[in-house]
């Protein structure tokens, strides 16, 4: 069967879309929220996400499935928030490592299910590593410059665990998405390459995925996109690319900009336009199929897909408008000075 680097090197790749959008339409309540193991839970639970994968499998399966069915060559394990550092909003960080586990099963066996239906188009599953609620490089506080809430050891202990948890799950490879802040990304990093060390398991391949959050072309902690590139191409990663923030029409001078200068395969996953005055996203999925294809057409990309507001209609229309068209080719880079 063939490798997702195989599979790279053939055609462009397809990453599913979001996943609150889609839980969001399930209209959950607080006790959907907590099912039967946490309905005396101290703390309201209503928006942690994540914590569906243990009380509510069946819908986070299913909206795996739908990205599948849609066309969908990468799924994402419903893992964006599930550190330590984060659940603490909810007191359960002891809970980390088990909704990693449960949430990469859930997302493996879908894959695995479609994989063996079609094994000519094999199905791949990234675990989701998000930003995490606290940054290493911004204070909380206006008033203190200088003062940060979360130590790096701190955050690479806490990704570390939610690594071990993802491999443990069966994950394909690993995603550390929508960073804003480069020194939390190099904090995943370096706990995903002592994960390895310490186990002397195989790595697993590395995407990054970063986040340019308004027209000036930076991160929130202030790096150019060629900054941001050059601080985290050490990690050897399958691919860099961008998410969220913004729209594809926004977007895509940064995704032009990165296909440039990136020496491994690029990804693009924008959102559905920006949202309106509700917090809502209106571009409709042909909209946001046709910015992307006129990217995979000018050779821009490798990996695309959907960020907040996507819905398994904009990823079937995003895998129909570049199913045809070339992956972006590998640059031959230089590797010694003349």
């Amino acid at each position: 069967m063939d490798t997702i680097s195989d599979c790279l090197g053939k055609r462009i790749l397809i990453i599913d879309g979001a996943m609150g959008t889609m839980i969001q339409r399930h209209h959950l309540s607080e006790s959907d929220y907590r099912g039967q193991r946490f309905k005396d839970w101290p703390t309201d639970l209503k928006g942690n996400n994540d914590l569906l994968s243990l009380t509510q499998p069946h819908i986070i399966q299913g909206i795996h499935k739908q990205y599948l069915e849609a066309g969908a060559d990468i799924i994402e394990t419903n893992t964006f928030n599930s550190q330590r550092i984060s659940m603490a909003d909810y007191h359960m960080e002891e809970l980390a490592f088990e909704i990693n586990v449960a949430s990469a099963r859930l997302a493996k066996e879908a894959a695995a299910q479609f994989t063996a239906a079609n094994p000519d188009k094999p199905r791949f599953v990234a675990g989701a590593i998000g930003p995490m609620s606290k940054t290493l490089s911004l204070s909380p506080d206006v008033n203190n410059p200088g003062f940060r809430a979360v130590t790096f050891d701190e955050v690479a202990t806490a990704y570390y665990e939610q690594i071990k948890g993802l491999v443990e799950g069966g994950v394909d490879l690993l995603l550390i998405e929508t960073i804003f802040d480069t020194l939390n990304a190099k904090a995943a990093i370096y706990a995903i390459k002592s994960y390895f060390k310490d186990t002397g398991q195989k790595e697993l391949p590395i995407m990054i995925s970063g986040t340019i959050t308004d027209a000036s072309g930076r991160t929130l902690s202030g790096q150019t996109l060629e900054a941001f590139y050059v601080s985290v191409m050490h990690a050897r990663p399958l691919s860099i690319g961008l998410n969220c923030a913004l729209g594809a029409q926004d977007m895509r001078a940064h995704i032009e900009e990165l296909s440039q200068i990136c020496a491994c395969y690029t990804s693009a996953y924008p959102n559905a336009g920006l949202p309106n005055a509700m917090g809502e996203y209106d571009e409709q999925p042909s909209e946001t199929a046709h910015f992307i294809e006129e990217w995979a057409q000018k050779g821009f990309v490798n990996i695309v897909g959907g960020c907040c507001g996507t819905t398994p209609d904009h990823i079937r229309h995003i895998a129909e408008s570049v199913k045809t068209i070339v992956p972006r080719p590998l640059p031959i880079v230089e590797t010694a000075l003349a």
